[in-house]
């Protein structure tokens, strides 16, 4: 099934790029997660339906919407972009006319990532490459906070990952790599990496 054909299913519009520039050099341009590799990570990753996945820079809100189909579980969108934030919302309307009782599983907040208040049950979290490593710091930072408050297994989920995520995440945080995903491309950045905070360590 290629992206249009499951943006059709799920009854949303998330294709096409971002045109343009970027406000701020902060903040990456937008570009979906390709289907394909949503489907071999998620046939391999489990997801239950009482997670709460977080994506940042989530854009027309894809993940939240696939994730949400396949596994029922509690999706949140965070987007600092106006247009973006506003045609999520509009395919949150057209998706619901086929999942009226998930209303309340999806939900979309314009604000920039580091201002984006943690909840305590958020125990999953995803980024395409969304901002610079600076903006990744402070937003690991409050997801650290609210893991010392509730305390509970959180995992990161880095696509397409930049080299400053990966020497960040590994050289100063507790978070540990627990699984790598290649996918059958030829760039070696087309690949999945979770890091978890492990609650038991």
């Amino acid at each position: 099934m290629n992206e249009q054909q499951m943006d059709k299913l799920l009854n949303i519009k998330t294709t096409g790029e971002q045109r343009g520039f970027m406000t701020s050099l902060h903040y990456h341009r937008y570009e979906p997660t390709p289907y394909s590799a949503l489907e071999l990570f998620f046939n391999e990753y489990n997801l239950r339906s009482h997670d709460h996945i977080v994506d940042f820079g989530c854009g027309k809100g894809r993940l939240n919407f696939y994730l949400n189909h396949h596994f029922n579980t509690n999706v949140v969108g965070v987007e600092m972009n106006e247009t973006f934030y506003m045609e999520a919302l509009e395919n949150k309307q057209s998706y619901l006319k086929n999942y009226r009782n998930r209303a309340d599983r999806i939900n979309f907040y314009r604000v920039l990532a580091e201002e984006y208040e943690i909840s305590p049950d958020e125990n999953k979290f995803y980024f395409f490459n969304p901002f610079t490593v600076q903006i990744l710091t402070n937003v690991v930072k409050n997801i650290m906070i609210s893991f010392e408050k509730y305390q509970r297994e959180i995992d990161l989920i880095l696509y397409y990952p930049s080299e400053d995520y990966i020497f960040y995440l590994e050289k100063q945080t507790p978070f540990e790599l627990v699984y790598e995903m290649n996918l059958p491309e030829n760039n070696p950045n087309e690949r999945f990496l979770v890091y978890r905070l492990n609650l038991y360590k």
